[in-house]
């Protein structure tokens, strides 16, 4: 059984039982790899959580850079979220539209925010509706609510930074690819990157913290994954993924777990892959 909590997770059960509360928002935050083949706007828009609305990862983000989806600049996030009709005293439900996929991204983009009441849907919108429960098709009453924004640096590690650690091994470095990709035996999905991983980093795929309906397992199921994997989640850890997506599954599954100690590389596998005098390493 889920223990509910408001700073990270929170089940299908505790979100039915606050929908109407009026300082909740929710928050459709689904997103795909190109290969999925799904258009997440015009899912949201055919069908969402009442009074949901959509967060788009490609949008709100900083598009100076040529890396995909990295964090927005405060002003850009507060500006959406004040069109958004989220802001300070709101407690915020995020899901996604895969169960448990996209939606840590956003929860973390809160977090680097300073925003703290922000809470995952745990099996997202698959198992909200597998209950039966209730959908809209209609776009949600919005009224602005201001934003106060203190950006957590601590939170986000830039390629320079995470060179270090993986010289330095200060960091637990682990990354949420599966397997494969990890390992460097199959190409990249974006095209021009080498295959492979950081130098000493860790392999936590995304897909072995959650259980068969896509809700992520207990907090001590948990731990035997990240200790099988040979991560110290005693020691502070800096989470990667292809583009800094699935990586904040791992933040979130740390601090599940009671380390708060963690930092996402935005850049991740996307950046990192793409320079030749990066260091890689296979197997």
């Amino acid at each position: 059984m889920l223990k509910d909590d408001p700073t990270t997770l929170v089940s299908t059960d505790w979100l039915a039982a606050h929908l109407n509360d009026p300082d909740l928002r929710v928050i459709d935050a689904s997103w795909y790899m190109p290969a999925m083949n799904r258009d997440p706007r015009a899912e949201y828009s055919a069908a969402h959580i009442p009074g949901a609305r959509f967060f788009d990862i490609d949008e709100i983000a900083d598009l100076r850079s040529d890396l995909p989806h990295m964090a927005p600049p405060v002003e850009k996030f507060m500006s959406r979220m004040r069109a958004m009709g989220v802001g300070d005293g709101h407690q915020v439900v995020v899901y996604d539209g895969a169960g448990l996929f996209s939606a840590a991204r956003v929860w973390w983009t809160f977090r680097l925010m300073g925003h703290r009441d922000i809470a995952v849907l745990d099996g997202g919108f698959p198992k909200w509706q597998a209950e039966g429960r209730p959908v809209d098709d209609m776009p949600p009453m919005v009224r602005d609510r201001h934003m106060t924004v203190r950006r957590q640096a601590n939170l986000i590690k830039d390629v320079t930074q995470v060179a270090a650690a993986s010289k330095l091994g200060d960091y637990e470095i682990i990354d949420a690819r599966p397997a494969d990709r990890f390992r460097g035996e199959v190409e990249e999905p974006r095209p021009g990157l080498r295959s492979g991983h950081i130098p000493n980093s860790k392999n936590v795929p995304f897909s072995t913290l959650l259980n068969g309906d896509g809700t992520m397992k207990p907090v001590e199921a948990l731990k035997s994954v990240f200790a099988e994997a040979g991560v110290d989640i005693s020691k502070p850890a800096i989470t990667t993924c292809g583009s800094g997506v699935t990586a904040a599954m791992l933040s979130l599954a740390l601090e599940r777990m009671g380390q708060p100690n963690h930092a996402l590389y935005d850049g991740s596998w996307a950046e990192w892959g793409m320079f030749g005098d990066l260091k890689v390493a296979k197997g």
